[in-house]
């Protein structure tokens, strides 16, 4: 085995055994749902079994991961610069791990509209976070204030907008792939955010 290799397995090691607790499972549960003995999971964990294709899959699964996903290498693009649409004042970061995802930061000026029909509506989630100011999100005739630090989740079927309360905000957007599609349909192409234009 060449050095490279033992880089791979001690890493798909490291991965195997953080995704069980960060699952919050003890070596039982997962042995459990990977239908493998607890001395073998433990065994695979610590480095003193081989690990085996077959077993992998089957921890993929029951982690709820992919095998490519458990063991990919480092990539040497661990930093990415935004594409930027000053047009519509956002920067846009598309998240490697899924290709549907996008990222995207907006400065938001104006209050959203508390029109419920003036509110998309549209498949997909959304999530947000402030990075300063305090932030509305509208939610059909509920109103959250999300301040600095905050987050917020919500399925864009809901009519929703967002905008800024007593002056400027900047968010992060993330859109799954359908939120992505909605609002390239609702700005003609662009990914604007909601309550944006």
């Amino acid at each position: 085995m060449t050095q490279e290799d033992e880089g791979l397995d001690s890493l798909v090691r490291k991965r195997i055994r953080a995704l069980r607790v960060a699952q919050g499972w003890s070596l039982e549960e997962l042995a459990t749902r990977a239908n493998l003995s607890q001395s073998s999971l433990s065994r695979i964990e610590n480095g003193q079994r081989r690990l085996a294709l077959d077993q992998l899959v089957t921890l993929a699964r029951a982690l709820d991961t992919t095998l490519d996903q458990l063991v990919e290498t480092a990539a040497d693009d661990i930093v990415t610069s935004p594409m930027i649409d000053s047009a519509h004042s956002l920067m846009r970061w598309p998240v490697k791990g899924d290709p549907g995802m996008t990222v995207m930061r907006q400065r938001m000026t104006e209050p959203p509209p508390a029109n419920p029909a003036r509110m998309r509506a549209h498949p997909g989630r959304e999530w947000l976070v402030v990075l300063s100011g305090t932030a509305v999100l509208m939610l059909g005739h509920r109103r959250f204030r999300v301040e600095t630090n905050q987050a917020a989740e919500f399925p864009t079927m809901l009519p929703h907008a967002i905008g800024a309360e007593g002056g400027p905000c900047e968010i992060l957007g993330i859109f799954d792939r359908d939120a992505r599609r909605g609002h390239q349909r609702d700005t003609g192409g662009t990914n604007g955010a909601d309550g944006a234009g």
